[in-house]
């Protein structure tokens, strides 16, 4: 009888060790993982489900990503951007991926990672909630030749906007200012396998190109999952823009942002859904 309830009691202390182990693990203080963009860390211009990671992150944890606009270093200097004003590692990027480099395209967006999140499973939906957004160049640029080329200044290079980091302002002509919103204008993951390389340019069920405006510092996306790890990236930075890309582009830039990523499980049942007539 002692010796039934020792172990009773034993079980007891195993179950709660195992309850707050548990708990602890949920519960543990996210890191963050620094992720620059560079020639070993970008994908430029495509989402693939057999693209290697270039990081591996907890659920939960954070990453502070720098991406990079997506122009050249020559566009940029024939709208009036100075050399040394041109990032370094916009330099380096374009330079390991010239026009007509394999491993460039389809699309033209330079996106940095794919991250892999531990625990994501196709099936699953990642949770990624963007903490904050910051401007480390003061600059932007915005090309127009787009859906209303009546607008456009033809012959005229990109056009260069200022930032004011200060107000969050940008003057686009002598008493008109634009009011900088910054998000980064593709989050995505790798679309189904059989889907092959899929181009950074059109949004689909991997999220993508969204172009949203809305997905500023506070907001949250969801992306369904189809490769394990999920294999996350992130570009296309803008300062700001309006309902849509009109004349090309938006305000483009460079953006620094720390984003949260989790992999929630999807709800697995056995029942099936009905519709609700009303």
């Amino acid at each position: 009888m002692v010796a039934m309830k020792r172990a009773l009691v034993w079980s007891v202390v195993i179950c709660i060790a195992t309850v707050a182990a548990g708990i602890a693990a949920r519960q543990r203080t996210p890191r963050t993982h620094r992720l620059d963009a560079s020639p070993e860390t970008v994908a430029y211009g495509y989402y693939w489900s057999e693209a290697k990671p270039v990081l591996r992150i907890a659920s939960g944890d954070i990453i502070d990503v720098n991406t990079l606009l997506t122009n050249s270093p020559a566009g940029l200097t024939r709208a009036g951007v100075s050399d040394e004003e041109v990032e370094a590692s916009l330099k380096a990027v374009t330079t390991a991926f010239p026009q007509g480099n394999p491993g460039r395209g389809p699309g033209g967006h330079i996106l940095t990672g794919p991250v892999y999140v531990e625990g994501a499973e196709p099936g699953d939906t990642l949770e990624v909630k963007v903490l904050s957004i910051d401007l480390p160049i003061d600059y932007g640029y915005n090309g127009c030749s787009g859906f209303v080329p009546a607008n456009c200044e033809r012959g005229t290079p990109s056009k260069i906007f200022r930032f004011d980091r200060k107000t969050m302002t940008s003057e686009f002509m002598p008493g008109i200012v634009i009011p900088l919103r910054p998000f980064f204008g593709s989050m995505g993951v790798a679309p189904a396998p059989e889907l092959g390389r899929v181009s950074s340019n059109p949004p689909g069920k991997h999220a993508g190109n969204l172009d949203n405006k809305e997905l500023v510092a506070g907001s949250t996306l969801y992306i369904p999952v189809f490769v394990a790890g999920a294999l996350f990236e992130v570009g296309d930075g803008h300062a700001a823009q309006g309902d849509g890309e009109v004349d090309q582009t938006a305000i483009e830039t460079s953006l620094r942002g720390s984003l949260c990523g989790r992999a929630p499980k999807r709800p697995r049942t056995t029942s099936r859904w009905r519709p609700i007539r009303i």
